[in-house]
């Protein structure tokens, strides 16, 4: 799993609500012999490795794995876990960062693709009301999705928690 700070629109209010320095994940898969990231952006897509890298803030980037990984990524974990991760290409972005299949987030579709894929749940879920949402730069991005009916109860899952995941470790 791939961590950075994006240097997308939203990516500064993410870091704030979230207080993480992490903005955007994806994970890294092999396509057709080349390392890639499968992302979710619009569309839900597969990215080559070195372009994801540079549209991190400074071209910095963290990658983790599932500690144990020698014993736990098997062959079938990992086709599993690809096919699964796949199944999402071509879905639209979700800017409001809803828990439905209709739309998928970044950390929403690596968060899905483990639990879907092996039963993981890597990073806790939180409700948006959870997050700090006092800072002037969150609350117009706020309304700026949401208007007056922000939907505080909605199920969300952050890079920056997914990081803090106590199943992952630094590479």
């Amino acid at each position: 799993i791939i961590f950075q700070s994006s240097m997308s629109g939203q990516s500064y209010a993410i870091q704030l609500a979230t207080r993480s320095k992490f903005s955007h994940v994806g994970m890294i898969i092999k396509d057709q012999g080349q390392l890639k990231v499968i992302e979710a952006v619009q569309p839900v897509k597969i990215t080559p490795l070195k372009t994801w890298i540079n549209h991190g803030d400074g071209n910095h980037y963290w990658v983790k794995r599932l500690k144990h990984s020698d014993s736990l990524l098997t062959d079938s974990f990992v086709q599993v876990l690809d096919s699964t991760s796949r199944s999402y290409l071509g879905k639209n972005y979700d800017l409001y960062f809803g828990w439905s299949d209709d739309r998928i987030y970044c950390s929403e579709l690596v968060w899905k693709a483990y639990k879907q894929a092996v039963g993981l749940e890597i990073g806790a879920l939180r409700k948006l009301s959870s997050f700090d949402l006092t800072h002037p730069v969150v609350k117009q991005k706020l309304k700026e999705r949401y208007g007056n009916k922000i939907p505080m109860n909605e199920n969300v899952i952050s890079p920056g928690d997914m990081f803090d995941s106590k199943l992952l470790e630094l590479v």
